[in-house]
């Protein structure tokens, strides 16, 4: 059978009543869950709904059966979510859920600057508060399945599966090991909540999205997560953009009855931070590792050196700054001239072919719609961390070179293990000098722009 007429038979057997479907259209989504839109007619009235597949076929099955379950449970709670209609373990093939759609907002930069979510946007911290104080009234004991990790440990997992032993991970690895909070009793915790997994209206939420991360732990994890500078897409207000910490503690005080100190907001914040720096090593792996041979994914890889940034900003070992992108001289002396070439070659040089490449991508001459708009842009961004890398090269890698000879190391990952090992100090004033100063090496190529990006106020 069709996906269509699969729904259809699904769904006449839960309500009872023969079911017509559109054809389910797809709808942006990540790599390994499918989300799709469809318009169900029963009784003579239409709904619109939504169909989650995990794409892994029945080793999502688990996963997605206990996500169902943790969506009603939230849902009793008072938590707000799309209404849970059907769940299985197989709709072509693949275990499903099929939720009611819910109308709003979920980009975030919309979220951020659209006038119609201005009131929203004041509210939001706080709002956000309180529905994580209701998912972590769930009682974790009644949802059989949920996993629980110890903090470091899962950190450490991560790392060793997905990343070469890295400087900035063993700093941030290391601080969090000195300094302890104190444990909480475990709940439910989201995993994921963040800004981009929240449909928001003109008033606010309306529903949270994406439980696949569901987990038992400290509840402060979720908030922590809400703090991640990448969710603040360019703001500097610290919970996703749009409200400061104490709006956060808050808005989860009042219906929670407590509130979470200072010191463990920011523990958890400094570990989602670094969890996010393995997060995107895990992305790019899907290209490194030939699972996909994927452009986005190959250009996270690149990025990972703006969450390490904001890794060394959250454990106050730097600050943003405005740092000058090369290419701007470059161009600028471009729009003068075509280039000699190198010779023999004739003109226009290397450096000016991909600049026009990348300008045409750029434009959106080779796709100007949708998927193909994105892909182009994020074509264009490749070209320009390449055309850096070309211009910068020799100088990054003698800086590199000079300050691993200067602490006696012959590659940053002896440099990562010795810190691991304790034969290094974290707070050796030359090692947190020399992992600042490549980190910021990283982003001159990959994204200069980002070093000065804002960075949340202290009291935020």
């Amino acid at each position: 059978m069709t996906d269509q007429e699969e729904i259809e038979a699904r769904l006449s057997a839960v309500w009872g009543a023969p079911v017509t479907a559109t054809v389910p259209s797809a709808l942006p989504g990540g790599a390994s869950r499918q989300t799709m839109r469809f318009t169900a007619e029963v009784a003579g009235s239409s709904r619109d709904l939504v169909l989650r597949r995990d794409l892994s076929g029945q080793a999502g099955a688990e996963t997605m059966d206990l996500e169902a379950k943790v969506m009603a449970a939230a849902a009793a709670a008072g938590v707000p979510v799309p209404e849970l209609v059907d769940s299985g373990p197989s709709l072509g093939g693949n275990p499903y859920i099929v939720m009611g759609h819910v109308d709003g907002e979920v980009i975030p930069r919309r979220l951020l600057r659209d006038d119609a979510y201005a009131g929203a946007r004041e509210t939001l911290a706080a709002q956000f508060g309180a529905v994580a104080a209701r998912i972590h009234t769930m009682a974790p004991d009644t949802l059989g399945g949920l996993a629980r990790q110890d903090p470091i440990a899962a950190l450490r997992a991560l790392a060793e599966r997905w990343d070469t032993p890295r400087p900035s991970v063993e700093l941030g690895i290391r601080w969090l090991e000195d300094h302890p909070v104190p444990a909480v009793a475990d709940t439910v915790v989201h995993g994921d909540l963040r800004n981009g997994n929240a449909i928001v209206g003109p008033e606010g939420i309306r529903a949270v999205l994406d439980w696949e991360l569901v987990h038992r732990g400290d509840p402060v994890e979720d908030l922590g997560w809400l703090c991640v500078k990448a969710w603040r897409f360019g703001s500097a207000l610290p919970v996703g953009g749009f409200g400061t910490r104490a709006q956060l503690l808050d808005g989860y005080e009042e219906v929670a009855g407590w509130r979470p100190t200072d010191a463990q907001l920011h523990w958890w914040e400094v570990y989602s931070t670094l969890r996010w720096v393995l997060i995107c090593r895990q992305q790019a792996a899907v290209h490194l590792e030939g699972e996909q041979d994927s452009l986005e994914h190959a250009v996270i890889g690149r990025r990972v050196c703006e969450a390490e940034f904001d890794l060394l900003l959250a454990l106050g070992l730097t600050r943003t700054e405005k740092a000058e992108d090369v290419l701007t001289a470059v161009d600028a002396a471009e729009s003068e001239t075509v280039g000699t070439g190198a010779a023999p070659h004739d003109a226009p040089d290397a450096d000016h072919l991909l600049a026009v490449v990348e300008r045409t991508l750029a434009r959106g001459e080779l796709g100007s719609q949708g998927s193909a708009r994105y892909l182009a842009r994020v074509a264009a961004n490749a070209l320009r961390i390449v055309r850096r890398e070309l211009l910068l090269s020799a100088e990054v890698t003698e800086r590199h070179r000079g300050r691993l000879d200067g602490l006696g190391f012959a590659t940053e990952r002896d440099l990562a293990e010795a810190l691991r090992s304790g034969a290094v100090t974290p707070v050796n004033p030359r090692v947190v000098e020399a992992v600042v100063k490549t980190v910021r090496d990283k982003l001159l190529v990959a994204n200069p722009a980002y070093l000065g990006r804002p960075s949340a106020p202290d009291e935020g």
